[in-house]
C-alpha cells in the first residue's frame, strides 16, 4: 500500500505491485481510477498502454462500466492476461520501446474519435 485516508472526495487507497525496476500503481476511490505502469523513471497510462498494443483507443476491457466496483479490478485482469505481455514478461528493452511508442502516440493523437 502506497497511501490510503479519507479526503473531500471520500476514502481512497493507491498500492503498487513492484518486481525489480518495474511497478504497476493503482488507485481506487468508489472504484479502481488511474493504472500506470513504470519502468525505472519511464511511465504510461493503461489506456496509452492499451492503444499502443491494441491499435485503437477505448478497445481495452478496463475500465468498463459497472456499478460493480470489482468489475474494473476484472476488466484490468482481462487486459493484463491479453495485452501486457511486453509488462509481465518482456525484456525490460521490449517494456522500454512499448512505452516510449505508446507515449509517442499519445502526443500526436489528433483528439479525434478513432
Amino acid at each position: 500500500m502506497l497511501d490510503a485516508g479519507q479526503s473531500s472526495g471520500g476514502h481512497f487507497a493507491s498500492g503498487e505491485f513492484k518486481r525489480g525496476e518495474r511497478k504497476l500503481v493503482i488507485h481506487f476511490r468508489h472504484s479502481l481510477g488511474m493504472v500506470t505502469y513504470h519502468l525505472d523513471s519511464l511511465s504510461m497510462s493503461h489506456q496509452e498502454y492499451m492503444r499502443s498494443v491494441i491499435g485503437r483507443a477505448n478497445a481495452s476491457h478496463y475500465p468498463g462500466f459497472s456499478s460493480d466496483p470489482m468489475d474494473a479490478f476484472r476488466h484490468l485482469q482481462l487486459d493484463l492476461e491479453e495485452h501486457c505481455v511486453d509488462f509481465l514478461q518482456g525484456s525490460d528493452e521490449r517494456l522500454r520501446r512499448r512505452i516510449e511508442d505508446a507515449l509517442a502516440i499519445s502526443h500526436v493523437k489528433s483528439g479525434l474519435p478513432d
